[in-house]
């Protein structure tokens, strides 16, 4: 009798630190190598997942917005913060309400942070910057007043402490929303889900498992962490303890409420709502 193949499946993990609780346990515990992770920043992992170049895994939160009748949401996982993030930035030589007319440069790595910028500037802030696209180190060379920066970067820029100004954007938000921010939801593509079920659910139960260990090993993630940024390993430990990776009903209020956000700046689909959560099965 002939053995059958188990079917492969291609899981997209972001590679910055604040990821660490979750892929350093994962990295550290056996699965079938069929399973492959996938390491990359937030955009491109969301062209992989819209491209059926992973099939699921963590991506922005406008990616789901934006493309709804290709995804689900895997249920109880995100990146998310209530209150300071510690990693996602607008870096400003000058006070960020003064910043209409002015350059802002945005980071091409995440576009929920993008849309999250332009709501802390134009809805909170009533600023209308300029725009420009462009990496965070050549924000001066092309003349940006601000730069917005995530991940790794923002780390780095905020050790550096190189510009007057220092807005935390989940710090903003929560300021005017009262809520939490979820940065990224652990999509997997519907048509793959389908035609998968048991082996999604089966990677969606090994990804909380290695959330809940990381979380109570965060002194050992800190060991592993800190030196890729560099930063001090309590700097670190500070940071990741910060970090959220749930997805309770709070958070899916939040989420909704900047998907109505990004149905102004035409950055959402409607069909996004209500979220499409996929359950867990024990």
């Amino acid at each position: 009798m002939t053995m059958r193949t188990p079917p492969a499946v291609r899981i997209g993990m972001v590679n910055y630190i604040n990821t660490a609780p979750i892929h350093e346990i994962w990295k550290s515990r056996p699965h079938d190598d069929s399973w492959r992770m996938v390491e990359a920043h937030p955009a491109a992992l969301n062209q992989m997942l819209a491209g059926g170049e992973i099939d699921l895994g963590f991506v922005s939160s406008h990616e789901y917005g934006i493309r709804p009748e290709k995804y689900e949401i895997l249920e109880d996982l995100s990146i998310s913060a209530h209150g300071p993030v510690g990693s996602v930035f607008l870096f400003s030589m000058i006070k960020p309400e003064m910043l209409s007319g002015l350059r802002v440069l945005l980071s091409v790595q995440s576009k929920t942070s993008v849309c999250l910028v332009k709501i802390a500037l134009e809805k909170f802030l009533k600023v209308s910057p300029a725009y420009i696209e462009g990496e965070v180190r050549q924000a001066r060379k092309l003349g940006a007043d601000a730069v917005l920066a995530i991940g790794d970067d923002a780390l780095r820029l905020n050790i550096e402490g190189s510009y007057q100004y220092c807005l935390d954007l989940g710090e903003l938000w929560r300021r005017y929303t009262g809520l939490p921010f979820v940065f990224a939801v652990c999509g997997v593509r519907s048509e793959f889900a389908r035609n998968h079920p048991e082996l999604v659910n089966a990677v969606h139960r090994e990804l909380i498992v290695c959330r809940d260990l990381g979380l109570g090993a965060l002194d050992n993630i800190c060991l592993l962490a800190a030196p890729r940024i560099p930063m001090d390993v309590d700097v670190c430990h500070r940071y990741l303890s910060a970090i959220e990776f749930n997805l309770g009903p709070f958070k899916q209020q939040a989420l909704q409420r900047f998907y109505t956000y990004l149905f102004e700046f035409d950055e959402a689909r409607k069909e996004c709502l209500p979220l499409k959560i996929r359950k867990v099965e024990e």
